[in-house]
């Protein structure tokens, strides 16, 4: 618990230098509405305030308290596909303009830290993506040659470079990138909200947006627990939180949880663990990520729920076996934070952006990346409402469509990530 008696939702919302921002009074109207305080809705905020727009954030419980304050906190490049893929999936047009963006996100996301002096814990240190067999190297390798080819700083490891890199030997190589690296998430989010109220842009807390109704003479009527606000403009920020407030927008991906557990600070013990403070996640079909925070914690992840509390249960048990597995010489740990979180996940691994009706937009689908893809899309927003060609966006505007399986692929990867967890804790 905090000072004021909330619960702390996981190690960053504990650890945050940036403290939680005092909420504003609802105001009757306003040019942006926008519906979810993280990432995108604080990125959309920030940027449309500094175009001269008035902007209000209304977020249902605290700023970050959904995917962005349990985020791993890895500032990746790029997305889940290789970059061959996604010319394929979005064309000559669309497919180098994203590559682009998504390249440079990385260095969006440290010239807003840096500006705005965010308090993050932010480490330009690369991020290590390690492969857990040969399978997983022949995937690196292709994706390293697509990379150099285009002129990006990466760097491919071989299994020596690799255990030196993380302390292990389990990984038979790795992918450093080097435009990467790590955050407090939850502290960034707050400096966004922080940046975006110098702006201008307003932001209420603990207000839940129960209805959004289109008026006669344009615009939207945004209903709210404590009353109506009119927008011109609304951006849904909410991604893989999104409820029922738009009907079927919460089918158009598919949900899965990751969790994560914190050890108490360690000591010369673990220097040898990630020396360069490189943020690492591997190739295995159920991703395990690694990674240290400012005070020399190791933070240990992989997909799933919490299972049981953080002193017993099936999660504690992962969390200690693979830690022995990865470290045997560590000897026993303390966790200090377990916790979870959702993503949204699409069937092609690119994000969206919705035009759901006139006037209301939903970036969406961020598989994963919600730091980078945040940010971007959140600046696309602002810049999309004050006169962008939409053909100008990162990635085409489409329609919502349901993702008929979703409903069972949550159960089944539900499911998986459980057997994962007690195969591994054994």
């Amino acid at each position: 618990m905090d000072r004021l008696g909330q619960e702390k939702i996981s190690l960053w919302d504990a650890t945050s230098e940036e403290v939680r921002p005092d909420p504003a009074d609802l105001p009757e109207s306003v040019d942006l509405a926008i519906v979810g305080g993280g990432y995108t809705g604080l990125s959309t905020a920030l940027h449309a305030a500094q175009a001269g727009l008035s902007a209000h954030v209304i977020e249902a419980n605290e700023i970050g308290h959904g995917g962005s304050g349990r985020n791993v906190g890895l500032v990746n490049a790029g997305v889940w596909m290789p970059p061959a893929q996604v010319r394929a999936a979005l064309g000559p047009d669309y497919g180098p303009r994203f590559l682009r963006r998504f390249a440079d996100g990385p260095a969006m996301v440290f010239d807003l830290i840096e500006r705005h002096q965010i308090r993050c814990e932010a480490t330009r240190a690369g991020t290590i993506h390690a492969a857990h067999a040969a399978a997983g190297l022949r995937d690196l390798e292709g994706r390293w040659r697509e990379w150099v080819a285009m002129g990006e700083p990466v760097e491919m490891l071989d299994a020596a470079q690799t255990a030196e890199a993380l302390g292990t030997d389990r990984y038979v190589g790795g992918l450093l990138d080097h435009r990467a690296g790590t955050v407090n998430p939850m502290g960034y989010v707050r400096g966004l909200a922080r940046a975006a109220r110098a702006a201008g842009a307003g932001l209420s807390t603990g207000v839940r947006v129960t209805g959004l109704h289109k008026q006669a003479g344009g615009g939207w009527r945004v209903e709210t627990d404590h009353g109506p606000v009119r927008a011109r403009a609304v951006v849904l920020g909410t991604n893989a939180y999104t409820d029922r407030l738009w009907p079927g927008l919460n089918a158009t991906f598919t949900t899965i949880h990751y969790f994560q557990f914190a050890t108490v600070p360690l000591g010369p013990e673990a220097d040898h663990i990630l020396p360069g403070r490189q943020g690492v996640w591997d190739t295995a079909p159920v991703m395990t990520s690694i990674r240290r925070d400012a005070r020399g914690r190791l933070i240990i992840g992989s997909m799933g729920r919490v299972i049981g509390s953080r002193e017993r249960g099936l999660s504690r048990r992962w969390a200690e076996r693979t830690l022995k597995r990865l470290y045997p010489g560590l000897g026993p740990v303390e966790f200090e934070e377990a916790w979870h979180g959702q993503i949204a996940m699409t069937p092609d691994h690119l994000p969206r952006i919705h035009v759901l009706d006139e006037g209301l937009y939903t970036p969406i689908g961020y598989n994963g990346r919600g730091i980078i893809t945040g940010t971007i899309f959140g600046q696309a927003m602002a810049d999309l409402l004050t006169g962008m060609d939409p053909a100008d966006l990162p990635l085409p505007v489409t329609d919502p469509a349901a993702v008929a399986t979703a409903p069972l692929m949550r159960r089944v990867y539900d499911l998986s990530f459980v057997a994962n967890q007690f195969l591994k804790g054994l």
